[in-house]
């Protein structure tokens, strides 16, 4: 496996990401063609209801992974914090949205500190501008 680092850190599932949402927006799509060729019918509208469906079914799962993912990850650097930050930031953690906890669990422990005051002094909010001030990357393998 490569060293992980901003640069590379985005994950891709190729049975979702190349197979089962292209399938499913293809699926949608001939559907449609479906039923601008063949006319209007009870049938034809059913099936790009379902086709619809069933696309909106496979992003909302991968929205709903990711969100538990995030839920996990926050209570893991709470974790962290706990063992890692000075005293007057541990209480600070509760000033962190998810979108800054999940961008600063990169953050080497020796990093996080100062990176953390600067995040939350600084009102960064963006997970890919917090992600890019990291200097000595933390890497997180396990990611859904």
């Amino acid at each position: 496996m490569t060293e992980q680092s901003f640069a590379n850190h985005g994950k891709y599932v190729p049975m979702y990401h190349f197979f089962a949402v292209p399938v499913f927006v293809v699926n949608f799509v001939w559907s449609l063609f479906r039923l601008r060729t063949l006319g209007f019918s009870f049938a034809g509208i059913f099936g790009v209801l379902l086709a619809a469906a069933l696309v909106v079914l496979v992003l909302e799962a991968r929205l709903f992974a990711l969100a538990v993912q995030d839920r996990v990850i926050r209570l893991e650097e709470r974790v962290r914090y706990e063992r890692v930050l000075p005293e007057e930031l541990r209480w600070r953690a509760d000033e962190l949205t998810v979108n800054q906890f999940v961008a600063l669990r990169f953050a080497s422990d020796d990093e996080l500190p100062q990176l953390m005051r600067k995040v939350l002094d600084e009102k960064l909010t963006e997970r890919k501008a917090i992600k890019q001030l990291i200097k000595t990357w933390r890497p997180d393998y396990l990611r859904a």
